[in-house]
């Protein structure tokens, strides 16, 4: 079971005041249960103006409805073509979502230390994509599971539909023990997740999902 860290000093504001863009505070810290009570609140980290910590909380926000995941056939063979690992390699999989070369990165080195320390905690968790034949971490993603939401944080392929398989094998896994009211939160829907079947909810609607999400037991990681 996840170890709860002992309390914030911060507290966020109410998830519904964030601007047009999604930004709803700025400043803060980076330490466990700072990030865990954004995440209960619903907002998640993402640097601005260099490295200062934003706090987010975009609406209409992107969610990944459980029983609405669509799967094209090209990525039901590519299915069979991955074997899927998880915790194996967090911070490999962090650190190819953090690669420099990759349009729009965000993930820096405080970033990536903090989810790091969650990990170690039992709060944050990778699924790993790997090539079987010829044994590489060929795509992955990592998120934070709290009860039973689980928030996507940032997802990387080197081979084709390795992220997309990725996340296909995270909603088995969320799926797995049959509860109901389960969250995947992707938190903006981009083209490539909006293929997969992720769709867009108001503030409201995703806070009420929410608070049903965290009442639901940790998933069997």
């Amino acid at each position: 079971m996840p170890v709860e860290p002992p309390p914030t000093n911060w507290a966020f504001p109410d998830p519904r005041g964030a601007d047009p863009n999604g930004l709803l505070a700025v400043g803060a810290d980076l330490e466990p249960a700072t990030l865990l009570a954004a995440y209960r609140n619903a907002c998640f980290p993402m640097p601005v103006r260099g490295s200062q910590i934003g706090w987010w909380s975009p609406d209409p926000r992107g969610v990944v409805p459980l029983d609405g995941l669509r799967l094209t056939r090209s990525l039901r063979r590519s299915l069979r073509r991955y074997e899927i690992r998880v915790d194996t390699c967090f911070d490999q999989v962090v650190a190819s979502c953090a690669d420099p070369g990759r349009p729009h990165g965000w993930i820096n080195d405080d970033i990536a230390a903090a989810y790091r320390i969650l990990h170690t905690l039992g709060w944050a968790h990778s699924v790993e994509t790997w090539d079987a034949e010829d044994e590489i971490l060929a795509g992955g993603l990592y998120g934070v599971s709290i009860g039973g939401l689980f928030a996507g944080e940032s997802m990387f392929h080197l081979r084709t539909d390795a992220s997309k398989v990725a996340l296909v094998a995270l909603v088995d896994l969320l799926r797995t023990d049959g509860i109901a009211g389960r969250l995947l939160d992707v938190q903006w829907v981009t083209p490539h997740l909006a293929t997969l079947g992720a769709v867009e909810v108001s503030m409201t609607q995703y806070l009420d999902l929410l608070e049903v999400a965290l009442r639901v037991p940790q998933p069997p990681w």
